[in-house]
């Protein structure tokens, strides 16, 4: 029998090891984790509506009028008049014909990528491209070529020596780095080898893009250009769940093949309510768009002078680079008993000697904590260069 206890004992030497907090109360900066107030700066509630009051009213309102259970999957009794009405919201918000409400981020992605890609297809995908996409193509059956991250350069070249149907699949704003994929240069690949695109947009809606429309519209491009975005509901709207946006044709196609969507159960229709509500949210407050901007330069500007190494982003992720994922524990450590919660994201998230802090920020932070965070990693500096200096004698 393969020695369980071992193999989790090696993950905690090397740093690896993970753990869950108990967190009570809305999501929001101040929260208790395990029992003590922390502020946090690693939630991926972009625009602050996690526990915006409306929507808290519109999830109520949504529960006295439909009930609370999906009760069937969509294809049988389970496609609620909230959910149609959800999507129809989304279709005109991302600007395409369509959209089709899954459960998941994660649903949506691997139920895409195994309906449009098979035995004797090809997928091409960044390599830095989240776990759900990753998955995803290894569960299709493909062929799947990973092409080195944002290489537009190397991907052409496999597309051309490609024959097939060819799907490529990227990440919109990549979920550890917090930079925007090549969107323009990859549409033009893909119209010129004839392969399909998909892009994952669930860190750039809310955020990028003309009133949060997400990358694919900042870069200027239509559904002609980008067939099919996905995106989540769980992080800037604030809500749950997750959607397809794309033409009829390709979203019928998703109906009849993509299995994460078939066989589970919908989502419950009060959600779907709340989430209409968020959209229009997004769509109408651009203060709250305009603060998070602020808030990122500050501390870009801040945390570079303190001789932090930080990643080119201009979006929510700012990711403070380490290497060793001790030594990110450390720095997460040093936060935390200055009352602060940053998480160290350390592999398989992101590559072997790429450990980092991923600090998110969130519209509802204010100018006073980001003060904090300022100080308690000004104060953490000493300590981290001269950790390094020891480890490395």
């Amino acid at each position: 029998m393969r020695d369980f206890a071992a193999e989790l004992e090696q993950r905690r030497e090397a740093g690896l090891y993970r753990v869950r907090r108990q967190m009570s109360g809305p999501h929001q900066p101040l929260l208790t984790a395990d029992g003590d107030p922390v502020l946090a700066f690693c939630s991926n509630d972009y625009l602050g509506l996690a526990s915006h009051p409306e929507l808290v009213a519109a999830a109520t309102s949504g529960l006295d009028e439909h009930g609370l259970g999906g009760a069937s999957s969509h294809l049988i009794c389970g496609h609620h008049g909230e959910h149609h009405r959800l999507e129809d919201k989304l279709a005109a918000f991302t600007r395409r014909s369509g959209a089709l409400f899954f459960s998941t981020g994660y649903m949506a992605n691997v139920g895409v990528i195994t309906a449009l890609a098979g035995k004797g297809d090809t997928i091409f995908s960044d390599a830095l491209n989240h776990a759900s996409i990753i998955d995803g193509c290894r569960l299709s059956g493909a062929s799947v070529r990973i092409y080195p991250h944002g290489d537009t350069a190397t991907l052409a070249e496999q597309l051309a020596a490609t024959e097939g149907h060819k799907l490529v699949v990227t990440d919109g704003v990549f979920s550890m780095d917090g930079d925007i994929a090549p969107l323009r240069e990859l549409a033009t690949l893909c119209r010129r080898h004839d392969a399909l695109l998909v892009v994952d947009d669930a860190h750039g809606f809310g955020c990028i893009g003309p009133q949060g429309r997400g990358a694919v519209l900042e870069a200027g491009l239509t559904e002609d250009n980008v067939p099919l975005v996905v995106g989540t509901l769980g992080k800037a709207f604030g809500t749950s769940g997750a959607f397809v946006a794309g033409p009829p044709l390709l979203l019928d196609y998703l109906v009849q093949k993509a299995r994460s969507y078939i066989y589970t159960t919908a989502m419950p229709p009060a959600l779907a309510t709340a989430s209409c509500r968020s959209v229009e949210l997004v769509e109408q407050d651009e203060h709250r768009r305009t603060h998070l901007t602020r808030l990122i330069n500050r501390f870009r500007s801040e945390a570079a002078t303190m001789g932090y190494d930080l990643m080119p982003s201009a979006t929510p992720i700012q990711p403070i680079m380490i290497g060793d994922p001790r030594e990110a524990i450390r720095l997460s450590g040093e936060l935390e008993k200055r009352g602060l919660l940053v998480t160290a994201i350390r592999p398989p998230t992101v590559p072997h000697g790429e450990s980092r802090l991923r600090v998110t920020f969130s519209a509802s932070h204010t100018d006073e904590q980001l003060d904090q965070l300022l100080a308690a990693l000004r104060e953490s500096a000493p300590k981290i260069v001269a950790d390094r200096a020891l480890s490395s004698v």
